[in-house]
């Protein structure tokens, strides 16, 4: 039986195409205040993360970069890790799903689920995304695209190994009703259900022939394990898992997972495929999944082709690890998506990392060397406006570790500054510097600096999950060993006769907009040397235009320009209107006839008044132009 007191976080492992972006960077920074804070409630916690490298995505890109796959992935890990390790995450074990271990255990769970019928050998024909490397029936295509990321699809079939998902979707449907906190938050549990289980689900492609990196089914190796056999897994061979029984020491602690952190997006694989994977293995289930929000960049998802990524690395260096950590941590609600923008975070940092936290730290650091030459004394000379202060620094932790138990670290952040304002306020209710002033008060004012020291003493510890290093900052300065979270139990433990810092150091300065503005443009030259084969596209770029052989069956001239054709050319399943400006090459009658290449999937545009559905394709030189054109292959048919 589990330890209850034994935790095992997991977040998603990062896909190894390229660098993550501060997007991708939030899940790992929220698993770690998670991690923490269940450190400071007593946990025993284990927490995993690390990197998903194999599928034909990477394969495709290595060869782009002229380097076999496992450099290419060795360097992109290196990065992943980097990031993370920048983040001040405190992960026990980064995973890589091409450590020999796993790659074994992969092999015999493959192996198992054969042997007892769960996986069987067939053909699979339908509409495949390349990024996603997954098959979806023409029924599940949104707008004729990808339904996870809109991308475009294509027609493929091969031979392949099913794994019966219909099979155990009965039990699973079960298990989360009986299980309402498996899938949080509730509305992803909706969509799964009503979305996915309710309406049946079709047998899952878990093997390809496309293409070799991945881990070779051993018992048919012109089949590699498909991705997320592979890279689901990692969540119990990365503890020691083993089919054979001979399990290490933290699988037979820790699991099952008592959280899987992931994103929004990839919910169906976590809550779908892989509990019904452990119910063929027989493994209990993971505890909990909760599919977090994303962080927009202003209104707009990140992207690498719109060119609005930011990179964790480029925040740290303007703005440093803890107000970064802070900022998406605070602004991303529970179940919404958050934004972030250069102009937001100076906002935020201003507002609450400089003049609500750093200005009372060092103001209240510098009235005690001022007034008692840094000595900390409590005379107990109480007043009624003490009292508000107390209850609300008493109140704190436990509604803070509440509200992580739910993970909702932006309410749980706004406790903690819940207090570190009234602490501001209490400064201005009891005017220490008056107080100073009058030699009978002296008593009353060391109290009220006591106070001061005791509520700062209790925020400090409860950012440690979320800004750890400011946390450590602000005890180091106070001198104080009473650190852990059960030292918040009294209002008045930090020791009489204790003496702070005599040189306060500055936690968060006030950021000039102007010339953090400056520094942002100053990375411009840095992304544009990162970006110098910007002119090249990825395989993944070329998927995404469809290119249609198309017949020319009626030409004229546009009415009001002389140098544009309207083609209507039959593409197959539709005719299309074209608009072109090849009037001075070719006649209307030279047009009919004609085979030519469209590319079918360019928006519709308005040239002079008539819509254009489409673009012809042609080479030009100087004063020459031609169209490019086939001979017998039939309108419809697709250029690769």
């Amino acid at each position: 039986m589990k330890n209850p007191k034994d935790y095992y976080l997991t977040t998603a492992i990062t896909y190894t195409s390229g660098k993550p972006h501060i997007g991708n960077t939030y899940e790992i920074i929220l698993a770690d205040a998670i991690a923490r804070s269940k450190r400071q409630e007593g946990y025993n916690v284990y927490f995993q993360t690390g990197t998903d490298e194999h599928g034909q995505k990477i394969e495709l890109k290595a060869q782009e970069a002229g380097i076999p796959p496992k450099q290419f992935v060795d360097e992109k890990a290196a990065v992943v890790k980097n990031i993370w390790d920048l983040m001040d995450s405190s992960y026990d074990k980064f995973m890589r799903t091409t450590d020999e271990y796993h790659i074994k255990q992969v092999q015999k769970i493959f192996k198992k689920l054969y042997d007892q019928g769960d996986i069987y050998l067939g053909h699979y024909e339908g509409k495949y995304c390349t990024a996603c490397e997954s098959f979806f029936t023409e029924s599940q295509l949104v707008d004729g695209k990808c339904p996870d990321c809109g991308g475009p699809v294509h027609d493929a079939k091969e031979e392949a190994y099913f794994f019966k998902l219909s099979k155990y979707a009965d039990r699973l449907i079960q298990h989360i009703e009986n299980h309402p906190e498996f899938i949080q938050p509730v509305s992803r549990k909706n969509e799964m259900m009503n979305n996915f289980l309710k309406p049946g689900l079709q047998d899952l492609c878990v093997s390809r022939t496309t293409f070799t990196w991945s881990i070779p089914v051993d018992f048919d190796p012109k089949h590699v394990v498909y991705v997320w056999i592979d890279a689901l897994t990692n969540y119990i061979t990365g503890l020691g898992y083993d089919v054979d029984g001979n399990h290490g020491e933290l699988y037979k602690r820790y699991w099952p997972a008592d959280l899987h952190l992931i994103g929004k997006d990839i919910v169906r694989f976590h809550t779908i495929y892989w509990p019904i994977m452990l119910m063929a293995l027989d493994i209990p289930l993971p505890k909990q999944v909760f599919g977090h929000p994303w962080l927009l960049q202003g209104e707009s998802k990140m992207s690498k082709s719109k060119g609005n990524v930011i990179y964790a690395d480029d925040l740290v260096q303007i703005f440093g690890v803890d107000a970064v950590r802070y900022y998406v941590l605070h602004e991303i609600p529970y179940d919404n998506d958050g934004s972030i923008t250069w102009d937001l975070l100076v906002e935020r940092i201003n507002s609450d990392l400089a003049n609500i936290l750093g200005n009372l730290v060092n103001r209240t650091i510098a009235m005690t060397n001022k007034y008692f030459d840094g000595v900390v004394t409590n005379p107990e000379v109480y007043e009624e406006v003490d009292d508000e202060l107390k209850q609300i620094a008493l109140a704190m932790p436990k509604k803070v570790q509440d509200l992580m138990d739910e993970f909702k670290a932006s309410k749980a952040l706004d406790e903690i500054f819940v207090l570190l304002r009234r602490t501001n306020k209490y400064i201005d209710d009891t005017m220490p510097w008056a107080l100073a002033k009058e030699t009978d008060k002296q008593e009353r004012l060391a109290t009220v600096l006591y106070n001061l020291i005791e509520a700062i003493r209790f925020a400090a510890i409860a950012l440690e999950p979320f800004m750890p290093s400011t946390s450590t900052k602000i005890l180091d300065q106070i001198h104080t060993d009473l650190r852990d979270f059960k030292d918040l139990s009294t209002f008045g433990l930090y020791p009489v006769g204790n003496k702070v810092t005599d040189k306060p150091q500055q936690l968060f300065a006030r950021l000039d907009p102007k010339e953090v503005e400056k520094k942002v443009e100053a990375l411009q030259p840095k992304k544009q040397e990162q970006k110098e084969d910007e002119n090249q596209i990825t395989i993944d770029d070329f998927a995404k235009i469809e290119l249609t052989v198309g017949t020319v069956e009626k030409c004229e001239k546009h009415p009001d320009a002389d140098k544009l054709l309207i083609s209507q050319i039959n593409i197959g399943k539709e005719v299309r209107q074209i608009v072109s400006g090849i009037a001075d090459f070719y006649s209307p009658e030279d047009m009919i006839g004609k085979k030519v290449i469209v590319v079918s999937n360019l928006k519709p545009a308005v040239l002079r008044g008539v819509e254009s559905q489409g673009m012809i394709l042609a080479g030009s030189k100087k004063k020459l132009l031609e169209l490019v054109s086939v001979e017998s292959l039939p309108n419809g048919t697709k250029i690769k």
